[in-house]
């Protein structure tokens, strides 16, 4: 008997598709529940959760912030994906595609929409002139940015997939995506040896955007993979991951709507730059204590 897969002359789907995210897969479109997204008082309205996808907008957000720029003041609500809280009316408003994250800015008198991470940062680096340079540098920032939308499905949708969250492993699948990955990872690695940032000698969005998964990959922190993928033989990238996460605001971005590893680290929502000092969940685990 053989084992391979033969494809129906028209896919049905009739069964879950396995996997980790299996209760939530699906192949529609629109909300499956009725839920209004709750709106707090800054200009800015973030609906995400800590994935690499999510990171990029909380660092744009507050490096914005660390730069002046008190207009970028946002409030960040949990979306906990895993629970299916992107097939929500409220999110399938903000975001019909219901993945994180979504932004509504408030700011002006309408509200606008805005969604796809690539496309938020590109519209806050817009909206508050700042981390998108001019002339050639806008060129070179905005093709790593699109690279980077290009790119990681491969590394997320195709490596980190089959290599964790699969109900099997395969030869095959892993094979070609770990191959395409160290072949992304030689680009960056290629990149920056020749420049301080992806753009060139100015921190900007490509940064923001290509950081949270490729820098975590670079430090073994994404699918346990770092060892697998040999990271450690890409010298510029891990040189170039350890100056961004030196800097505070990324730090701090890194721990908006997290909700997993080192409860110090997690922040499941931010409203006030405050609460990174007081409702952490290891703070709020001690204030439950008492």
């Amino acid at each position: 008997m053989s084992s391979e897969y033969i494809p129906p002359k028209v896919w049905v789907w009739d069964q879950p598709s396995g996997g980790r995210f299996a209760n939530i897969n699906r192949p529609i479109a629109g909300p499956t529940h009725e839920k209004d997204l709750p709106v707090g008082r800054h200009p800015l309205q973030l609906y995400s959760l800590a994935t690499p996808n999510g990171v990029k907008v909380t660092v744009m957000l507050e490096e914005l912030l660390a730069a002046g720029h008190t207009g970028a003041e946002y409030d960040a609500w949990l979306i906990r994906i895993g629970d299916g809280d992107q097939f929500g009316s409220g999110f399938v408003m903000v975001n019909p595609n219901s993945k994180i994250p979504a932004l509504t800015d408030r700011s002006g008198p309408q509200p606008v929409r805005v969604f796809e991470s690539g496309a938020i940062l590109l519209y806050l680096a817009e909206k508050f002139g700042a981390f998108l340079p001019i002339g050639t540098a806008r060129a070179e920032c905005l093709s790593w940015l699109f690279w980077q939308m290009g790119s990681a499905p491969y590394l997320g949708g195709g490596f980190g997939h089959f290599y964790a969250y699969a109900p099997s492993k395969m030869e095959y699948p892993i094979n070609r995506f770990a191959m395409e990955v160290k072949r992304q990872l030689d680009v960056l690695d290629r990149r920056l040896a020749e420049a301080r940032f992806l753009a060139g000698d100015e921190y900007t969005i490509a940064d923001m955007a290509v950081w949270p998964w490729y820098g975590q990959l670079a430090k073994g922190l994404l699918y346990e993979a770092g060892e697998f993928l040999s990271v450690r033989d890409y010298k510029n990238v891990q040189r170039w991951t350890d100056e961004i996460a030196e800097r505070p605001a990324a730090r701090r971005g890194r721990m908006v709507n997290r909700v997993n590893g080192d409860p110090a680290s997690q922040l499941h929502e931010r409203h006030d730059v405050s609460d990174f000092e007081t409702k952490t969940q290891d703070k709020i685990a001690a204030q439950a204590a008492q």
